[in-house]
């Protein structure tokens, strides 16, 4: 059986060997998670008012950390930060479609510029859209549902100290061993009932049905190993779209990144 590979958390190593294309999202950015990367990305774009954050987060050196691009409708960017990455020639992309999210429509052109630039790219990671509103964290769920049918990479959502990440139908082996895990994993079938099976995890599900009202894996974890032992990789199967999400940090509640 042919499985999707994937190590969700390599993105935040310094060391990692993902090529990542990086959006941000309108809400209050990590430092540490930021300057990791935004130094490994090959592309950057800002959604909106998340240029507000950058905008912010780089005062003193906002020459260096300019945006290849910055999209939506323009109701939240402030006439400060507009006019100042306008005049650094950084382009600006009005996308006043109302039925899709900012970031949905982001990530639409970020695909777009990957095939027009050739790019070589493993993941594209997302930071922010796991914090604040219910409705908003909702949306980057559901934009995580549109990126199916807009790219076959990987995108995988960062923010405080959780990670969030779509599976497609199939079977999945995930890397769990950075360093970076937290204690806490999860499968939740957003989408509708998912037949799962796994490995690797505490609680592992055998050939069950995952539903709303019936059986949801929140609060689960990895299987235990020995001391100084690597911890296993999880794999999933799933006949249906079905959420992974997962802790980062060293005690898996701080979110922020190891010295």
């Amino acid at each position: 059986m042919v499985m999707d590979e994937l190590t969700p958390l390599d993105c935040l190593l310094p060391s990692g060997t993902q090529r990542i294309c990086l959006i941000i999202l309108n809400q209050p950015l990590e430092k540490d998670y930021f300057h990791v990367l935004w130094n490994k990305a090959l592309l950057k774009a800002c959604a909106d008012g998340a240029a507000n954050h950058l905008y912010d987060l780089t005062a003193g050196q906002r020459d260096s950390f300019l945006p290849d691009y910055i999209s939506g409708d323009f109701d939240s960017i402030t006439a400060e930060v507009k006019g100042f990455y306008a005049a650094k020639n950084c382009p600006l992309i009005d996308t006043a479609d109302q039925d899709l999210t900012d970031f949905t429509k982001c990530l639409a052109i970020m695909v777009e510029k990957i095939k027009q630039q050739n790019l070589q790219v493993d993941t594209i990671v997302t930071l922010g859209g796991l914090g604040g509103r219910l409705d908003q964290i909702m949306a980057t769920v559901e934009t995580l549902y549109h990126a199916t049918s807009i790219t076959p990479l990987p995108l995988v959502v960062v923010q405080g100290c959780s990670l969030a990440y779509l599976l497609s139908p199939g079977s999945h082996r995930l890397g769990v061993n950075t360093g970076l895990e937290g204690s806490w994993c999860g499968l939740i079938p957003v989408g509708g009932p998912c037949r799962t099976r796994t490995t690797g995890l505490k609680w592992n599900l055998d050939d069950q049905v995952l539903q709303f009202g019936t059986l949801v894996s929140t609060s689960n974890t990895y299987e235990a190993v020995g001391p100084g032992e690597p911890r296993k990789p999880v794999t999933v199967t799933t006949d249906q779209p079905l959420l992974w999400s997962m802790g980062i940090g060293r005690d898996g509640e701080t979110g922020t990144l190891p010295e």
